[in-house]
């Protein structure tokens, strides 16, 4: 059988755009599954490192920062870096205030609300972290298991990551295996070993419970801290706290 010219032209641009679409594809498709963060599509141009002031009013309403108690009063703040009580005892933030994005804020709003039917609430030590404060973090402890390497950033550095605890319905802490920010073996969350109560055990296993139920994953190496499932739509940001509204009212 004779093909003409026309034919085999025909052919070929079919063979090379199946072996374009063979090449391709994978990469489209792996593409497609890791999401944008929010700000990089707001902003194009611009790096993953926000610090634009401005860039609340062109976030979605969901992905805006907030203070927590916007959302929720009745979570209780022991915002540890607004303090010297902390490990580089040394005061980071300028005021108390625990700052997450709007949706990652009405998760927690409903992690409290569930615990307050069991007479328990929570404390929060640590919501966002502006990047600036994750390096001076990063100076003095350089150490991946507890504190992020500022290259990469962290989900504090996103809003999309909280420290806390539970406390009982007089704010009182309930025992857990270790106190805030302890860097030793006894604050993983597999840890099996001597020194750790079967109560704090018990309590730790509560909170992952009713974190993992609303939207947020733990980490091993730290019972205390939890990532919102969603935190990889967050781009990460060092903006000031002065530039994120109060509750009305708040001083």
């Amino acid at each position: 059988m004779k093909v003409n010219q026309r034919t085999l032209l025909v052919i070929s641009i079919a063979m090379l755009v199946g072996l374009w679409l063979t090449i391709t594809l994978p990469f489209q498709i792996a593409s497609a599954q890791t999401p944008t963060p929010i700000e990089s599509q707001s902003h194009p141009l611009s790096t993953s490192v926000l610090p634009l002031e401005n860039i609340q009013a062109k976030l979605p309403d969901w992905a805006r920062l907030v203070d927590i108690r916007s959302v929720n009063a009745n979570i209780r703040l022991d915002i540890r870096y607004a303090t010297t009580n902390n490990f580089l005892k040394k005061k980071l933030y300028p005021e108390a205030r625990c700052i997450l994005r709007a949706s990652v804020a009405e998760k927690l709003s409903l992690v409290q609300n569930d615990l307050q039917k069991r007479g328990l609430g929570l404390k929060v030590f640590d919501c966002y972290r502006p990047l600036s404060v994750t390096k001076q973090m990063w100076a003095a402890l350089p150490d991946e298991r507890y504190v992020a390497n500022p290259a990469r950033g962290s989900r504090h550095n996103r809003g999309a990551a909280v420290d806390l605890t539970l406390v009982n319905r007089n704010g009182s802490e309930l025992v857990m295996p270790t106190g805030f920010d302890d860097f030793t073996e006894k604050a993983a969350r597999n840890y099996q070993g001597s020194g750790v109560s079967a109560q704090a055990r018990k309590n730790s296993q509560l909170l992952e419970e009713v974190m993992r139920k609303y939207g947020f994953l733990p980490i091993t190496s730290e019972w205390w801290h939890f990532d919102s499932t969603d935190w990889q739509k967050f781009s990460i940001l060092d903006i000031s706290f002065d530039d994120i509204p109060k509750p009305i009212g708040a001083k």
